[in-house]
C-alpha cells in the first residue's frame, strides 16, 4: 500500500462531520418519502443525508434536484443541512428533500417564496399511487376481453 499524503483540504472519511449548534426543522414530502430536515444557519454548504454525505447516498441526478432551491436562492454555501429521509426510492427522496429545502428557504426569508412557488418547489406533490381494484390487474388494466 502506498503512503499518501493528506493535504489540509483533502477529507479523510467517507463521514460527514456531526452538526452541532442551533437549527430549526422543516418536513418535505413527495410520494411515500418523507424528510426532516434540520438547517443550521452558520454553516459552509455541508448536506447530510441519512448520516452519509449527499454525494455518496444519491446519483448526480438526483444532487441537482437536491440543490435546485439552493441554487435558485443562492444559499449553496452558507448553510449546513442534516437530513433524515425515509420511505420511497430515491427520485422520491430527492423531491421529498427539495420540498423541505424550499419550504426552509421560505422560512429563513419570505422574499424567496415568490421564486420558490413559480418553480413549484413549495407546493407538495400529492400524487401517489393508485391502489390496485379487485377484478383488474393492476389499478385500471382490465383482463384481456374476448368475444368468444
Amino acid at each position: 500500500m502506498e503512503n499518501k499524503k493528506i493535504t489540509k483540504n483533502e477529507d479523510i472519511s467517507d463521514k460527514p462531520a456531526k452538526l452541532k449548534g442551533k437549527y430549526f426543522t422543516v418536513l418535505g414530502k413527495r410520494k411515500t418519502a418523507v424528510a426532516r430536515i434540520r438547517i443550521y444557519k452558520k454553516g459552509t454548504g455541508l448536506i447530510t443525508v441519512n448520516g452519509e454525505k449527499l454525494n455518496t447516498y444519491f446519483a448526480s441526478a438526483d444532487i441537482t434536484v437536491v440543490k435546485n432551491p439552493l441554487k435558485l436562492t443562492g444559499q449553496l454555501k452558507e448553510l449546513d443541512f442534516s437530513v433524515n429521509v425515509r420511505g420511497g426510492g430515491k427520485k422520491g427522496q430527492a423531491e421529498a428533500i427539495r420540498n423541505g429545502l424550499a419550504k426552509g428557504m421560505v422560512l429563513i426569508d419570505e422574499k424567496y417564496k415568490e421564486s420558490l412557488r413559480a418553480k413549484g418547489w413549495i407546493t407538495r406533490d400529492a400524487r401517489k399511487k393508485e391502489r390496485k381494484k379487485p377484478g383488474l390487474k393492476k389499478a385500471r388494466r382490465a383482463p384481456q376481453w374476448s368475444k368468444r
